[in-house]
């Protein structure tokens, strides 16, 4: 798939930055243009390992963001936090750091940044301390009016810490009148609009929260009597909890020592999950919303063969992100499943050099053609998805190179026309390529034989439905269809919004 990268700040860097967005040097090198993952939350309650547990259902997620990582516990007297750019791995494995995070209950966050940059101030959990004591909170997903009410509150005096739009959170809370700690929380819950999933830790509670439509996903688990909250339920698998059921749309739970209380504040409304967590976010072996995220790619492909297959000699997926679709696109249409791209896990971005003729190589380092299983043939490719084709069109000559002698594309998502304003980093309507070019002009681009991609219908019927109902969509499937869930507010002010909030670009 074709990656979207986003301005980051090199760690130790301070330095004013009049542009509102840096640019990226990684854009045209090693990642392509990939949709970039979310975000991903954790936390427990009660179990004297919390921060230990906390970085291992840390390390589940790390799917959902590798920029930086972050983890609050409360010890009984003292919240302690630890907060680092960088993988999971590299601060929470140190028997040390988990030392310094000692208490029962913590939670955690691993980063993507989809508003404000990778700068250390914005490594969540963010902590505040109120008038009722600490609160940290950890955000996946996106405030739709987060740039409107963060203007409200610094105009009414609000000092912010941070460029992201979680710290709005923060200052709602802060600012309710409300006796009740919970009520206040509710009370900021429903001045915000867009997708969250939430999870935030006091002194006596750990509290989760879903946006009304569970845009983004958060699952209840249980681990020796321990309540769990993670995004998905790989997390929990990682640590041997036990799945309790997915946190309800609009729901708001809490856990002290008197046990579990459900708040459900908003008006039900049908949920509209985010397709996105079955086509490429959520890791393959996670159960989102009751489905096999695996079983679901696999159907993704069954439905492609079924309407878009052509004659070839072998199927080969773009690794990872293609591969549970290829499978079922091999065992739909009978034609055997080779793996002719070998992806190289172990590039990172720095591993970056400044000659245009170098960058050329980039695709190269994070994938190698497998010539014994396609010279000669026809291949047919599958991944899960394009954005602006530039990943696709380097592999597509790659095959070429490598002996093939037809090279077909198949895409297992429809179309991406229209920008996301809930969590997924992608660019707007002009960096889009399939918004501004027919599919016969994208294949000319990308150099493929042929391409085509799922019907936003055949999406539909491989989740089980008999295909879209526009009246009543099951899920929020706007890259498609350019139909949002909710308001968004931000998109609508006659003020500009830019993307970076602030004109200091640190890292600390």
């Amino acid at each position: 798939m074709d990656e979207i990268q986003s301005p980051c700040d090199d760690a130790g860097q301070l330095h004013l930055d009049l542009n509102l967005a840096a640019p990226d040097l990684t854009d045209d090198d090693l990642d392509g243009d990939t949709l970039r993952e979310e975000c991903g939350v954790f936390g427990i309650f009660g179990h004297p390992d919390a921060a230990a547990i906390t970085a291992l259902g840390l390390h589940a997620l790390q799917h959902r963001g590798q920029e930086a990582a972050g983890i609050v516990s409360f010890d009984g007297s003292r919240f302690h936090s630890e907060r680092r750019l960088g993988l999971v791995g590299d601060t929470f494995s140190r028997r040390e750091v988990i030392e310094r995070l000692p208490g029962n209950a913590a939670v955690g966050h691993t980063r993507y940044s989809t508003t404000g940059g990778t700068i250390l101030r914005n490594v969540q959990p963010l902590f505040a301390e109120l008038n009722a004591g600490g609160f940290a909170v950890g955000h996946n997903g996106n405030l739709t009016n987060g740039l409107t009410l963060r203007r409200d509150l610094v105009r009414n005096g609000a000092m912010m810490q941070s460029t992201t739009d979680t710290e709005v959170i923060l200052h709602l809370v802060a600012q309710s009148k409300r006796n009740r700690f919970i009520d206040r929380f509710i009370e900021a819950l429903k001045a915000i609009e867009g997708a969250w999933a939430l999870v935030s830790l006091t002194n006596k509670k750990l509290i989760g929260a879903r946006d009304p439509l569970g845009i983004r996903p958060l699952v209840l688990g249980d681990l020796d009597g321990a309540p769990i909250l993670a995004s998905e339920t790989c997390a929990l698998d990682i640590i041997g909890a036990k799945y309790v059921r997915d946190i309800e749309p609009g729901e708001v739970i809490v856990f002290d020592e008197r046990g579990a209380q459900s708040h459900k504040p908003f008006l039900p409304r049908p949920p509209r999950p985010c397709i996105f967590e079955y086509i490429y976010f959520s890791r393959p072996d996670s159960i989102v919303g009751g489905r096999s995220v695996y079983e679901v790619r696999k159907a993704f492909g069954a439905q492609l063969a079924r309407e878009s297959h052509v004659e070839v000699d072998v199927v080969v997926p773009v690794p990872d992100s293609g591969v549970p679709a290829a499978v079922g696109y091999s065992q739909h249409s009978g034609v055997p499943f080779e793996l002719g791209i070998i992806r190289n896990h172990y590039v990172g971005r720095t591993f970056i050099q400044p000659t245009q003729s170098v960058r050329e190589l980039g695709v190269r380092m994070k994938h190698s053609a497998n010539r014994a299983a396609i010279e000669g043939k026809r291949i047919i490719l599958i991944d899960d998805s394009l954005v602006r084709g530039t990943t696709s069109k380097k592999i597509v000559r790659m095959m070429r190179d490598a002996g093939a002698r037809e090279v077909h594309f198949r895409l297992a998502s429809p179309p991406i026309i229209h920008p996301d304003y809930y969590g997924i980093d992608l660019p707007d309507h002009g960096g889009l390529l399939a918004a501004t070019h027919s599919v016969e002009q994208m294949r000319d681009i990308i150099g493929a034989d042929s391409l085509a991609f799922l019907s936003i219908d055949g999406m539909y019927r491989a989740m089980g439905e008999p295909g879209r109902d526009p009246a009543n969509p099951k899920f929020s499937d706007h890259c498609f269809t350019g139909v949002y869930p909710t308001h968004l507010t931000d998109q609508t002010q006659v003020e500009p919004q830019p993307r970076q909030l602030s004109l200091l670009a640190e890292a600390s």
